[in-house]
């Protein structure tokens, strides 16, 4: 066994011819693992009652004769034209309130019948023709779930969802506030979905009615888990061991994933930052994935081994930059290592994409010798990461309905966005090399010492209380402005702010003040004088100490940062959209938790600890200069090589050390 190597690969688009050349390059490669099926809807199933798997046959018979494990998919990730002529219901309607005809791939509409209906006898087909081959090691349903539809089958939809979540219109209505414009309902039926032509303006993010508008985002996510569930139920009316996954897309809006975790049999997902910069906001989605299932291994379903093709610049991975990434996702969770994909396309909109093999099908391009390099370093490697999990002693708390409720609300800022506030304190404890899990705000708290909780906007269920408990038995809690705002149905608290944290936080806010982008208030904290930006809290200390100042405007010399005694533990309260290093800072040092490469720049570690007890140690070097390193106990897994402390090391640009190194006290993971 070994970590499984490989990724998507579409051999329907080629001759037979070309598979040979493609296995000849797969062995030099070492791509053991191939994810197939992916889009062949059409090709699987012509007409309505015409299924023809003979290409279908031949790519997974071919696959299984020359040794490779198979990923096969329900081919649903995109309905076939026949579908769609036939019953152009099935294409989804957009937020303006258009009725799409046939194209792209995200076009069909989740509740519709049809849709629903045929897909499912899709996957139930090809489960029942392939089930018990051994080389199938996963099946993948769908591809890529999100976007939204807004048809007359889902404003159909919606209503029976809103009658099981509120069982009656009162509850409804209270929930939403619909007293405010007039807008009580006294009929089911008189509920639209909201779109450009009901409640919304300026877009999706401008709704009259957040409550609406948020309840809307939960329901679709919700239609499109009913199509993996009941693709998953068809397989498993043949296949009832199989893992069943679908292929998530990191820090995505649409989709709540925590809503989907408890239905897959492990998570997988896409990664494709957004630039060539963006180890953190990697790592950050990194540990979310692995946090959807209470810190289980994750399968890195797709990457590029070079370019993208979909954004306006796609810029190319540098030498190196394909292997560190490969090993970052190793080192935070992945149990497999897969690319987007195996060769180039000849057309349509990823011929440019970058793929294992190019259009040519050499074997000496740089991208192909790096990821031969790569794939020869994981068998040799064979199964020393594989299980591993992180034993974090720090969380952080990632909330979908804190996401969409804040970016939907009007005021205090439409600058402030979730995703910068969650990544600027995850990039903090992630620079001091800190091991942390991104967990969902339901999930249990007892095992961290260190809860951090930005952009808090919701508060549901008792998690005010088990925040409290954090600190009341030692540990500490963060959160940040715009925290403790509403509840689950998005209204007030009538309550100071922060609402259900106040106790906690020991502060009340009665004010607040947002500026343009440019307008910086300077905040004093400690030795740090921190650019403040965006939202600035006006606090008022009740039992909390000032731990920082604003230095401007008539709340000069207010308090902008606080922390309050609570129990044997503190919580901290950061008013303001700042740096929040030196303060995140503060609190793992009193926690003992800095990593051992704290104050290297650029230099990332991340731990895992195996089912047999081993201490796996990763160091990723991801600056452009070497990084000189203090020495270390341990064996480097990669090269054999043996490290002492006190011996001084330096570690290349890209560089990567795999460390085995001794076990400390609790090491085994306290889940799973």
């Amino acid at each position: 066994m070994k970590i499984p190597y490989g990724g998507d690969y579409n051999p329907e688009q080629w001759p037979v011819s070309v598979w040979d050349d493609d296995y000849r390059l797969f062995d030099a490669a070492h791509i053991d693992t191939l994810t197939v099926g992916v889009f062949t809807w059409a090709l699987t199933q012509p007409g309505p009652d015409t299924y023809d798997f003979s290409v279908l046959d031949a790519v997974v018979a071919r696959a299984s004769a020359e040794g490779r494990q198979i990923c096969l998919a329900t081919g649903t990730g995109a309905h076939p034209p026949w579908l769609a002529k036939a019953h152009p219901e099935v294409t989804r309607t957009d937020f303006e309130g258009r009725e799409h005809r046939y194209g792209q791939r995200h076009n069909s509409c989740p509740s519709s019948p049809v849709f629903r209906q045929l897909s499912v006898a899709l996957a139930g087909r090809i489960a029942e023709r392939y089930a018990g081959n051994p080389a199938i090691v996963a099946w993948h349903v769908g591809n890529e779930y999100g976007g939204a539809c807004y048809c007359t089958s889902c404003a159909a939809g919606f209503r029976e969802w809103l009658h099981q979540r509120y069982q009656d219109l009162p509850t409804l209505n209270a929930a939403w506030y619909t007293t405010f414009w007039s807008h009580t309902f006294t009929d089911w039926d008189e509920i639209e979905p909201p779109n450009a032509l009901t409640e919304h303006w300026r877009g999706p993010d401008h709704t009259a009615f957040p409550g609406i508008t948020l309840d809307y985002r939960r329901f679709m996510s919700d239609a499109m888990l009913t199509n993996f569930r009941d693709e998953k139920a068809a397989i498993r009316a043949f296949d009832p061991h199989t893992p069943v996954t679908t292929n998530f897309m990191g820090l995505y809006q649409p989709i709540d994933y925590h809503r989907w975790a408890a239905d897959l049999d492990f998570v997988s997902w896409d990664n494709y930052p957004p630039d060539d910069r963006s180890a953190a906001r990697m790592a950050l989605a990194h540990d979310l994935m692995r946090g959807l299932k209470d810190g289980q291994p994750f399968w890195l379903m797709e990457q590029t081994p070079s370019v993208t093709a979909c954004r306006d610049v796609n810029p190319l991975k540098r030498p190196g930059v394909m292997r560190l990434w490969s090993w970052q996702a190793v080192a935070h969770g992945a149990d497999a290592v897969l690319f987007f994909q195996m060769r180039a396309g000849r057309g349509a909109g990823e011929k440019y994409h970058g793929a294992v093999i190019g259009h040519a099908g050499r074997s000496d391009t740089r991208v192909f010798q790096e990821v031969a390099a790569l794939g020869a370093e994981l068998a040799a490697l064979g199964t020393a990461t594989l299980g591993g999990r992180t034993p974090a002693r720090v969380a952080l708390l990632f909330d979908w309905d804190s996401w969409w409720a804040l970016e939907i609300s009007d005021g205090p800022s439409r600058l402030v966005r979730y995703l910068d506030v969650v990544q600027d304190y995850h990039r903090a404890v992630w620079s001091l090399g800190a091991d942390l899990d991104v967990i969902p705000v339901t999930a249990p708290l007892d095992a961290y010492d260190v809860v951090v909780a930005p952009a808090l906007h919701m508060i549901k269920g008792d998690l005010a209380d088990r925040l409290a408990a954090v600190a009341t038995r030692g540990g500490s809690v963060i959160t940040t402005f715009l925290s403790g705002r509403v509840d689950e149905n998005d209204n007030a608290f009538l309550a100071d702010v922060p609402g259900p944290l106040k106790t906690l936080l020991g502060v009340r806010v009665d004010e607040w003040d947002a500026r343009e982008e440019s307008f910086v208030n300077p905040v004093t904290a400690g030795s740090s004088v921190l650019p403040a930006r965006l939202v600035f809290e006006l606090v008022i200390p009740e039992s909390a100490e000032v731990a920082g100042t604003y230095g401007e405007d008539f709340y000069a010399g207010t308090a902008a940062v606080t922390r309050n005694r609570h129990g044997a533990g503190d919580a901290w309260y950061v008013g303001t959209a700042l740096d929040p290093a030196p303060i995140v800072r503060q609190v793992l040092e009193r926690h003992d938790l800095l990593g051992p490469f704290a104050d290297v720049p650029d230099v990332e570690t991340a731990t895992r600890v195996t089912p047999d007890g081993a201490r796996l140690l990763f160091v990723l070097n991801h600056g452009a200069a070497p990084a000189d390193l203090p020495g270390i106990d341990g064996t480097d897994l990669l090269t054999g090589e043996h490290l002492r402390a006190g011996e001084q090391l330096r570690l290349a640009p890209n560089g990567v050390l795999l460390l085995r190194v001794s076990p400390e006290p609790g090491d085994r993971p306290p889940r799973g």
